[in-house]
């Protein structure tokens, strides 16, 4: 068995079922899984070291049904594509399934139902033995991700009264498919499947691409099995009264080498706990009085740290798992915006890796131009081979204004002056590139249009093919101005005044002060809709407004672009019943013709979308505006799978007694979405580190009702640091205290 597959319409008539347990029907060189069956379960276990992510299901298995999207990847291809435990001849009973919260593990607790000794089964397969009574064996897998490697350690405990003999049985494939694949993009050919290789106790599965990359997946388990091929192993099994064996099984993953170093499970625990502890050194460390507000934040470090993969220019976080394991420019912006105020290195690395691939010649089909900044980089196969355009692709309208205000803020929040000293070339660079291409009717505002046909329709935020309308639900033509670009080419040229003043580029500061000035006036103008109580979505090609009411609008607030008899007036249309639905903010108002709870980005609600806005809220000093949002999702975030907030839910309005509808195929963990608590509470603190300066600022703080107290430990500023507590008292004031200071660093507040 090499491939092992889903079979919606079951087995045809001229295939005899060979093998048949617990839903697992095996037919000939394939394995049909009923859809009664547990194998069916859809809540996903995951896990991401590096360039490898995996997808498990609770039971720690990977099942070759559903969504399809289980598996082990590694650099944009899945080496392990099914990999099903049994014990005996069942599947054992899943007591627990989480991932500790460092995201380091994950750990399942089994058990067997009640089975049959291997020993006492005869030659037919008749059951001539004892029962070994249900929940007398315990099953502890663990398993973690190292260096391409996946490491799982299976331990077996006997708790009856009687010896037990048993096997512990694996199935397992390797389907060698590009993600895209996985996603539904179908190829014309593939490369070859090599025969499986079997030899001392391990085998190897390859995958020979049209690439001209062999690509391997090596299985290994100490002590050996009793029996391993291309796509099974068995493990025997005897234990008395009290006693425990331990297994130790790796799968890893390569291209051209198809043996990897390999370490003991203990020693690659210890890389990744050493690993996390490095990342962790270098952030502040934020606790409140409320241990569900605590699991979340913990839940959300532990997100963001698990995404983040080391580059030559520093860390920086991959979007999302299962589709979006990889660099992406606007949400590497957005997380690190996100994660400032508490670890700027983060916003350090994401500018590093984005200047070095900053694209310097204009390349249509990958809708590059001089100066633009990265949408994606992808690896694997088709990417390789051009099938997609997406190994280096440059459709993002916003990602460019977007890495210039980073950069600004990185240079507020600590002052590194030669960091920007050195970016300044790929700063101004990215300026000229809004001027000479951005706007490419000379109107003065950025607006995209497509250059390739394979390249994406709508490069915003939100790049669903009919995200972009008119109030009729008609599709703005291209070239497209969306109102929170306008908003991020505001804050990229505010933001660069700024730095140019600090590198003793006077004229240039100057004249980027008064282009953004020159730009907030032509927006208010053209995007403001009086009669609405907001701005316009979007301009299309023939300058039309598109008259919808939309979560972009707060993004203008957020970036400072929106006038101030304004912002209170979007802020009313935001927190109305149509567009808060209880939970948070929908993209999309309710009363909208293309209004749909259930779409990517039609009336769904993205946490990340909601800090944003908080964020525009705290700016414009609707501060409880603000914690309305907070609330929400904090609230949200009690009601799903390990207090992770996933990339996007649905936008159904609150119901009594139940949480927020799932959206089915939504990353999670999604980095940007993790981000999210930590720019909402800044949002209701007022808080800003101005690092030049030395100084922590607190504008007008609030907490909600449920934070009594926020402490903030190790918060560095400047060359000091400091811990801090905020205490909310009766009257909704917000005291701070200082509990430790090294170094010279002022604490202002303004209420």
């Amino acid at each position: 068995m090499r491939e092992p597959c889903s079979r919606p319409d079951g087995p045809s008539d001229d295939e005899v079922a060979t093998h048949a347990v617990d839903g697992i029907i095996r037919f000939k060189n394939r394995y049909y899984i009923q859809a009664s069956s547990a194998l069916a379960d859809d809540r996903n276990r995951v896990l991401k070291q590096g360039e490898t992510f995996a997808v498990f299901d609770q039971y720690g298995d990977i099942k070759p049904i559903g969504l399809h999207e289980e598996g082990i990847y590694h650099e944009g291809t899945r080496h392990l594509s099914a990999l099903i435990l049994r014990l005996g001849r069942c599947r054992p009973m899943l007591l627990s399934s989480t991932i500790k919260e460092d995201n380091a593990v994950l750990e399942v607790d089994l058990t067997n139902p009640d089975i049959v000794s291997t020993e006492d089964t005869n030659r037919n397969g008749d059951d001539q033995g004892v029962e070994v009574t249900r929940g007398s064996l315990h099953v502890f897998r663990r398993t973690l991700l190292w260096e391409g490697v996946c490491y799982q350690r299976i331990s077996v405990r006997n708790y009856g009264l009687m010896t037990v003999e048993t096997s512990l049985a694996l199935d397992f494939s390797a389907d060698f498919v590009d993600i895209f694949e996985v996603r539904g993009t179908r190829r014309s050919r593939r490369g070859t499947l090599l025969d499986p290789v079997v030899e001392g106790g391990l085998a190897r599965l390859g995958y020979r691409g049209l690439d001209g990359v062999t690509r391997w997946t090596t299985i290994a388990v100490r002590p050996a099995p009793a029996h391993i091929d291309g796509g099974h192993l068995e493990l025997q099994v005897k234990l008395s009264p009290g006693e425990e064996t331990t297994f130790d099984l790796t799968i890893s993953c390569s291209s051209g080498d198809p043996s990897p170093p390999l370490l003991r499970f203990e020693d690659a625990l210890g890389e990744a706990d050493r690993a996390i502890d490095r990342l962790r050194r270098d952030a502040a460390r934020v606790d409140s009085s409320n241990e569900a507000f605590n699991h979340w934040i913990n839940r959300s470090y532990a997100d963001i740290f698990m995404m983040v993969s080391p580059l030559p220019g520093g860390p920086y976080p991959y979007a999302g798992v299962p589709w979006f394991s990889t660099t992406f420019g606007r949400d590497g912006i957005i997380t690190a915006l996100e994660c400032l105020w508490l670890y700027p290195e983060l916003a350090r690395g994401v500018l590093a890796f984005l200047a070095s691939t900053q694209a310097d010649a204009e390349i249509p089909e990958q809708d590059a131009e001089p100066g633009k900044i990265l949408h994606e980089a992808r690896g694997g196969e088709m990417a390789a081979l051009g099938e997609i355009p997406f190994g280096r692709y440059y459709g993002s309208i916003d990602s460019t204004p977007l890495f210039v205000w980073l950069a600004a803020a990185y240079l507020e929040r600590t002052g590194d002056l030669p960091f920007l000293q050195s970016l300044w070339p790929n700063i101004d660079r990215a300026l000229r590139w809004i001027d000479d291409f951005g706007d490419r009717d000379g109107d003065g505002f950025v607006e995209y249009q497509r250059r390739t046909p394979n390249g994406l329709e709508q490069q915003g935020w939100k790049d669903s093919h009919d995200s972009v309308f008119h109030a009729d639900g008609s599709a703005a033509e291209p070239p497209i101005a969306l109102c929170e670009v306008q908003g991020y080419v505001y804050a990229a040229k505010f933001g660069a005044s700024g730095i140019a003043q600090q590198l003793g580029l006077s004229g240039r500061a100057v004249e980027l002060a008064e282009q953004a000035k020159a730009l907030r006036d032509r927006f208010e103008r053209a995007f403001w809709l009086d009669d609405l109580g907001t701005y316009a979505l979007a301009l299309d090609g023939r300058k039309r407004p598109c008259r919808v009411r939309s979560s972009n609008a707060g993004h203008c607030l957020a970036t400072g672009i929106a006038a101030e008899a304004h912002a209170p007036i979007v802020a009313e249309t935001l927190l109305s019943d149509r567009s808060f639905s209880g939970w948070g903010i929908r993209t999309l108002d309710a009363a909208e013709v293309r209004y749909n709870p259930m779409s990517y980005h039609n009336g769904s609600i993205w946490p990340h979308d909601n800090a944003m806005i908080a964020q525009g809220f705290a700016r414009y000093g609707l501060r409880d505006a603000a914690l309305r949002v907070l609330t929400g999702l904090f609230d949200a975030s009690m009601f799903v799978d390990l207090q992770r907030l996933p990339e996007l839910f649905c936008g159904f309005p609150r119901r009594p007694g139940t949480g927020p509808t799932l959206y089915p195929v939504a990353c999670a963990p999604q980095a940007w979405a993790a981000a999210s608590v930590f720019a909402l509470l800044q949002a209701a603190l007022g808080l800003r580190v101005k690092g030049h300066r030395n100084q922590v600022r607190f504008r007008y703080p609030i907490l909600p009702e449920f934070l009594s107290q926020v402490r903030i430990r190790d918060l560095r500023v400047g060359q000091g640091r400091v811990d801090l507590i905020l205490r909310r008292h009766h009257d909704q004031d917000v005291g701070v205290d200082i509990v430790r200071k090294d170094g010279p660093v002022e604490i202002a507040i303004v209420k």
